[in-house]
């Protein structure tokens, strides 16, 4: 069977990861920016890669079956909107799209041409996520009591319309798969600007998950401008508790638990040690080869886009971030669709 072929529509810090994946999974055709200095750098990286900075000629290119779009998030939905009515399939980076609707026309286009949408949603596919998922549905937490996700950073990029955009997706994501739950719900948002400009760079979400006819309460923190990295997840169970924590080279996966006379116990479950980028590329290209659905397709990302629509419309309602970037930049996508 022919390998599926794909183009990478942007290399940047992210998306030169991307290039680097499908090239060794021998699927990579061409590379597609508008900075010839990113460009330059790959066709020195990678001998022989056709590099273009006209995304038209990679849609109108036949030899492509899929566009791996990793441009800045407010084009995400203008371009792969594009690259399905020229019927090729989409692996978008997260989140989908800006705005729910969006992410509606998106899964409804992909649908009605029969083609591969697929979002990348990374933590789907991390082993470590996997495996706690397998330790959550085997009961080895017991009954689940509390989860909370700290993704923060220093970054002075400040490309998205605000943190939330840029990190909640992987928290959102990540929680709901976990807890195998479609519908979380948003009781409290809390944002800050710390810069006065308008680009909430610390936010914080009070969620509630509905689990086998229970609630289980969780919260999500984010921040651009801490000087101390966290990626930790924490879930909370009635007989251990699990932390996640990513930052780390080696047991990113712990289980916490105490015996009867107070003394902590600590377990490391094994999982393979692959690199989920690389898992979720392979997987995408399994889907173009095979038809199948992908594990992040547009349903999975809807509840993200939903969730942080109305977040941010909350905190567009808070008095020190009136007439924001934010609100400027949605108005502006609303009509070029």
């Amino acid at each position: 069977m022919e390998l599926p072929k794909v183009a990478v529509i942007g290399c940047g810090n992210w998306g030169k990861n991307l290039v680097r994946n499908f090239a060794q999974l021998n699927a990579l055709t061409a590379v597609c920016d508008s900075d010839r200095i990113k460009l330059d750098a790959i066709s020195k990286e990678y001998r022989g890669m056709r590099i273009t900075d006209d995304f038209q000629s990679i849609l109108s290119d036949p030899s492509i079956w899929a566009v791996v779009i990793a441009t800045p998030s407010d084009t995400h939905f203008l371009l792969a909107k594009e690259a399905l009515l020229a019927n090729k399939h989409v692996y978008v980076e997260k989140p989908l799209a800006r705005d729910v609707m969006h992410a509606k026309e998106l899964d409804a286009l992909a649908t009605e041409r029969n083609l591969i949408l697929m979002v990348g949603h990374l933590l789907l596919y991390h082993p470590a996520v996997n495996c706690l998922k397998e330790l959550i549905a085997s009961g080895e937490l017991g009954d689940l009591l509390f989860v909370r996700s700290d993704r923060m950073n220093f970054n002075l990029s400040r490309r998205d319309w605000s943190v939330l955009w840029d990190l909640a997706p992987h928290d959102i994501s990540m929680m709901s798969y976990l807890l195998d739950c479609d519908s979380a719900q948003v009781s409290r948002v809390g944002g800050w600007d710390t810069l006065a400009d308008g680009l909430v760079d610390v936010a914080y979400l009070d969620l509630s998950f509905s689990v086998n006819g229970r609630t289980i309460p969780g919260q999500i923190r984010n921040s651009w401008i801490d000087p101390q990295k966290q990626v930790r997840l924490t879930v909370n169970g009635s007989l251990k508790s699990a932390v996640l924590n990513d930052a780390q080279a080696e047991n990113k996966l712990a289980l916490h638990s105490q015996t009867r006379e107070g003394r902590m116990i600590v377990e490391y479950p094994d999982y393979p040690n692959s690199e989920p980028l690389h898992l979720e590329c392979e997987h995408f290209l399994q889907c173009l080869a095979t038809g199948e659905r992908p594990r992040t397709d547009a349903n999975n990302a809807y509840q993200v886009v939903s969730i942080l629509a109305d977040v941010e419309e909350r905190l567009s309602r808070s008095p020190h971030l009136k007439a924001t970037p934010l609100n400027v930049a949605v108005d502006k996508l609303k009509a070029l669709s």
